[in-house]
């Protein structure tokens, strides 16, 4: 029987991050966990911790790392609003220094590296849906500068190391995703509503719910990056991966309040400095190069998620 990869994955401790290690656990890969649990936390890979082909790194990534490893995942760096903006100097270092430190590991050992870029770099966007090819519409100076300018500056740097040092490099721009080891408190959208639904509290719609997003289920998101880490095309990117289903935040307000059954309130608050007012992707190349598109209706992924966070508050 050939033998797994041995594979590094950055921000392992993390909402997508945990999935992607089981992911790779169950086709057989050793999989080195990196995680600093700034918004990774311990239990969501702590059914993990008794596989031999998992183990854990405390590191924070804006530090070098050394490792011997086949394939890299940078997914380190908090993805949240409430998060990325409660220390932005360090989200801008965990995207640039952090792309630095992954991408000299990478060179060193010749082994591809795959990044976890964001929707965001489209920013507030003129066009709609979103292809790969729009250079997008973003506030370089506003208080989610420090997130989306970060996840920009890093496209750049791995496309530089693709030109300047023939490094194997895959990106990928990840669309709203949603499912279990969400944190309750990371002030997302579908997180946010069940949570308050749960809890019997108004749900919290800002603006007027009619700003758009498409929203991944978590299996599907990962599924996808496995297939663009492991594709030998030699295309690096950029990657739509999202759902091209769009909709609004108001219906999916709504549709939390049917599925949990729940007695909740919508109330609705000011809208947020250069929140998006749509978000859907393109993902025709995904669909030609991957030969895959999302699977799992929304209604069914919200199920899952709702029954996770029924058990885990």
């Amino acid at each position: 029987m050939a033998r797994g990869k041995r594979v590094l994955v950055t921000g392992g401790a993390g909402f997508i991050g945990s999935h992607l290690c089981r992911r790779l656990l169950a086709r057989g890969d050793e999989v080195v966990c990196v995680d600093n649990f700034y918004t990774g936390r311990k239990s969501n890979v702590l059914d993990l911790l008794a596989d031999p082909l998992f183990e854990v790194l405390r590191h924070d990534i804006t530090f070098p790392l050394y490792a011997e490893v086949d394939q890299i995942y940078n997914l380190a760096c908090p993805a949240s609003p409430i998060y990325y903006q409660f220390d932005p100097v360090q989200t801008t270092k965990t995207s640039v220094h952090g792309a630095i430190n992954m991408l000299g590991l990478a060179k060193r050992l010749r082994a591809p590296i795959l990044q976890a870029s964001t929707s965001e770099v489209y920013g507030d966007p003129e066009v709609h849906p979103q292809h790969e090819s729009y250079w997008g519409r973003v506030n370089p100076v506003g208080p989610r500068s420090c997130y989306d300018e970060g996840k920009r500056c890093a496209e750049t740097l791995f496309f530089d190391y693709y030109r300047q040092h023939r490094l194997a490099i895959r990106v990928v721009r990840i669309f709203n995703t949603y499912g279990p080891n969400m944190q309750p408190d990371d002030g997302r959208v579908v997180s946010n509503f069940i949570v308050q639904a749960l809890r019997g509290e108004d749900l919290t719609v800002y603006g007027d719910g009619s700003q758009t997003r498409s929203f991944c289920y978590v299996d599907d998101l990962v599924e996808a990056l496995v297939r663009m880490m492991d594709n030998d095309a030699g295309d690096p990117g950029p990657l739509n991966l999202g759902n091209p289903r769009e909709s609004t935040i108001l219906e999916i307000a709504e549709t939390v309040l049917r599925l949990t059954g729940s007695a909740s309130r919508i109330v609705f608050r000011p809208l947020p400095v250069d929140d998006p007012r749509q978000r859907q992707p393109d993902i025709a190349r995904a669909r030609e190069l991957l030969g895959w598109e999302p699977r799992t209706v929304l209604e069914d992924g919200l199920r899952k998620t709702i029954d996770y966070f029924r058990n885990s508050l």
